[in-house]
């Protein structure tokens, strides 16, 4: 006889979603085989994302919803599901961050995640937890589905030019990601400035930060430590980054010019190199 695993729903999203498939398909009268047949995966596969071993993508998801017949249902349920495997003490920002109206950002070391490439996404998560990559790397890439949204935010990004210069991945990583920065300049609601190694000491040494604008809420800033992330909206902190911000703005190059050095350090940097030679500082 089969043992078959019992799901407690309530238990975390990514419960919730397994139960319901399986009832789902039971209704149907499909076995696993026979599912995983019509989504083209294998049923395996089914059964391992019914018993929690494994997260369902966004597109298997809707793959599921056309089979079942389920108007939706696991594709609204998705998000909350990837959104689910981020990092618990992330969570928070993650949610805040899809209800704003208006994110400005200072990246000092690396891409800002509303912007990262899935490849360069990668080559940064394999840097922590490596046994949860594919895990964190599909919420991370949920998180960018707010940028095509019907009514996106409006999305500030300062970047550190240290950011483009330092090697993520292979040179192929890095040129797909600068001119997937290159391509966000036709996005109406994304703007990119770069802070040059030429300004020298500027008003964000310390680090980077974010700032979340709100249609009916307070103003928050958020920054990371080592090993977690803090969020706040003390006024007096929203007030001395929102100066801050100021300066680094007056700071960076204009968005044209920005393009222009970012274009060139992909030209320059990582134009000449094999697609799998590693690069190097």
């Amino acid at each position: 006889m089969v043992n078959i695993r019992p799901l407690d729903p309530s238990a975390s999203p990514l419960d919730y979603f397994g139960s319901e498939l399986r009832r789902k398909r039971e209704e149907a009268g499909l076995t696993q085989k026979e599912l995983g047949a019509i989504v083209f995966c294998t049923g395996s596969l089914i059964g391992q994302i019914e018993t929690t071993l494994k997260v369902p993508t966004r597109e298997f998801a809707e793959r599921v919803d056309a089979a079942l017949m389920t108007d939706g249902f696991f594709s609204r349920l998705v998000g909350l599901v990837l959104r689910s495997q981020l990092p618990t003490w992330f969570q928070p920002f993650a949610e805040m961050e899809a209800k704003a109206a208006y994110i400005s950002t200072y990246q000092a070391q690396m891409i800002y995640g509303l912007l990262q490439t899935e490849a360069y996404a990668s080559a940064v998560l394999a840097t922590g937890v490596p046994d949860k990559i594919d895990e964190l790397l599909a919420a991370r890439m949920e998180r960018q589905r707010i940028l095509v949204r019907e009514q996106p935010p409006l999305t500030w990004v300062v970047l550190d030019e240290a950011a483009l210069h330092r090697p993520i991945g292979s040179h192929e990583v890095m040129r797909d990601q600068l001119a997937h920065l290159l391509r966000l300049r036709e996005h109406k609601s994304v703007r990119i400035q770069v802070l040059p190694f030429e300004a020298g000491e500027h008003a964000s040494l310390i680090g980077s930060f974010s700032s979340l604008r709100f249609d009916d809420h307070p103003d928050l800033i958020y920054t990371e430590d080592l090993i977690s992330g803090h969020m706040t909206a003390n006024p007096d902190t929203v007030r001395e980054a929102a100066f801050r911000y100021a300066h680094l703005q007056a700071s960076a190059l204009s968005v044209e010019d920005s393009a222009a050095l970012i274009t060139r350090v992909m030209e320059e940097r990582y134009g000449h190199t094999g697609p799998d030679e590693r690069a190097v500082a």
